[in-house]
């Protein structure tokens, strides 16, 4: 589905009309028009407004053309159910909701994440604790958040 499309839907579904919509974003009957024929597209501080007006992140407006993960645990983020927020309500999508919440990092330390990884993730083949941190911090060390 294109971007005109998803925009078309989303309104639609939220029962509003383009004036409404418009009117909501403080833009113009005629630049939602344009949008849902193709003819132009939401900049990007526009396609924030409409992330928080339909409550969907900006990536799922776009047509996720990345895959998210989590920058401090590297969980993918394929739905936007697994994205933190902001304060504000705005989504967050370098974050998971499990490692940030309400504006503030759960994991205060890297040590902590990986006592928490060690505790919860399976190990199937009983690699020793010491090879799994080890392990753990390696890939932890390459995500923004541990850089």
């Amino acid at each position: 589905m294109e971007m005109k499309e998803r925009l078309k839907s989303l309104r639609e579904n939220s029962g509003l009309t383009q004036k409404e919509l418009a009117s909501r974003l403080m833009l113009t009957r005629q630049a939602v028009s344009r949008w849902e024929n193709g003819e132009t597209q939401p900049n990007t501080e526009t396609l924030k407004l409409l992330s928080r007006e339909f409550n969907v992140s900006v990536n799922t407006l776009l047509g996720s053309p990345r895959q998210l993960f989590c920058q401090c645990c590297g969980m993918p983020l394929a739905e936007d159910a697994s994205i933190s927020r902001e304060p504000d309500g705005m989504f967050n999508e370098d974050y998971c909701k499990w490692c940030y919440s309400d504006g503030e990092f759960v994991y205060t330390s890297k040590k902590d994440l990986i006592d928490f990884l060690i505790s919860h993730m399976p190990n199937p083949e009983n690699t020793p604790e010491k090879d799994r941190r080890v392990l753990y911090d390696g890939w932890l060390s390459q995500l923004k958040h541990w850089k």
